[in-house]
């Protein structure tokens, strides 16, 4: 079943959480490995979705999956869906009842040094001053 619309989620993780933890701070790479995996899968990602700690029957999570836009949802791993969802069994089992995939692309991780954790930190704290992440 190939070229299926695919909803990428990314969790929403605070800046502070920066030198803890920075992939999950980087929303950016965790839409672009979303991506990746779509597009190794022949899928194709139609809505980026940036939530930290949502409900699983919060209809932000729903809405294009009723409106048919959206087959299957899919997170770079178990940690970024804990952090975008109040309960994780919860969001499973709503997307089965739903009959919704939801995949986890489990591809590498960036490995961030000084330099790639102050570009985050520059994209995420400056964005009301034009600055676009380039």
């Amino acid at each position: 079943m190939d070229g299926l619309r695919v909803a990428a989620i990314a969790s929403l993780t605070p800046l502070e959480e920066l030198d803890r933890d920075p992939f999950l701070v980087d929303t950016r790479s965790q839409h672009a490995m979303c991506a990746r995996w779509a597009a190794d899968q022949g899928h194709v990602v139609t809505r980026q979705l940036l939530f930290y700690r949502l409900r699983p029957d919060h209809t932000a999570l729903w809405t294009d999956v009723d409106a048919g836009l959206v087959d299957l949802f899919v997170a770079p791993n178990e940690r970024v869906l804990a952090g975008a969802l109040t309960h994780v069994a919860g969001f499973r089992a709503e997307c089965g009842r739903r009959g919704v995939r939801l995949e986890t692309a489990n591809l590498d991780e960036p490995v961030y040094d000084a330099a790639m954790k102050a570009n985050v930190h520059r994209r995420l704290s400056m964005p009301t001053a034009g600055y676009d992440g380039c």
